[in-house]
């Protein structure tokens, strides 16, 4: 298997996104976003994908969140975890289980997960034991969200919490 790998934030991965905005669908296109972190070249990258040779196969955004910083957390009490963004394989390289590699390589950090499913990806994700987040339209907006627990995870109450922070 290919492996997944933090894209880097510079012209060449452009010109990889491009081709997704060719094949893809036009709302997961992220050369905007890539570009617009251009600008920072010590910025951490959200991005990763799986080359095929050098070839850009399937790629997605990646960022951990806080959900204290949520109008309206998820979770309760609220707690980090990670977004899966715009997850997508190129055509000529799906049923190759690039799709789930990305996804098995988010699983390994042990966090909840949420994934903003588009192009009705919702099937994929819930094949991969994603659930249907409920739906709170001042937080979620038009994101059609799943979430992911990691076997036998447990949330932080907020005792724990303030044990860490040395508030308690």
């Amino acid at each position: 298997m290919a492996e997944v790998k933090n894209l880097a934030i510079n012209y060449k991965t452009v010109e990889d996104f491009k081709k997704f905005r060719e094949y893809g669908a036009q709302e997961l296109q992220m050369t905007k976003e890539l570009e617009a972190n251009m600008i920072d070249a010590n910025i951490d990258s959200p991005f990763y994908g799986i080359y095929v040779g050098d070839n850009l196969a399937a790629r997605m955004c990646l960022f951990k969140q806080d959900d204290e910083k949520n109008r309206k957390p998820i979770f309760d009490p609220p707690h980090e975890y990670l977004v899966i963004w715009k997850l997508e394989v190129l055509e000529k390289y799906q049923d190759r289980g690039f799709g789930t590699q990305l996804i098995d390589y988010v699983k390994q950090f042990d966090f909840p997960v949420k994934a903003i499913s588009r192009q009705n990806a919702r099937p994929f994700f819930e094949k991969h034991g994603f659930e249907t987040l409920p739906y709170d339209i001042e937080r979620d907006m038009a994101d059609d969200s799943l979430v992911w627990y990691p076997q036998g995870y447990v949330l932080k109450q907020q005792k724990e919490l303030d044990t860490e922070a040395g508030t308690e």
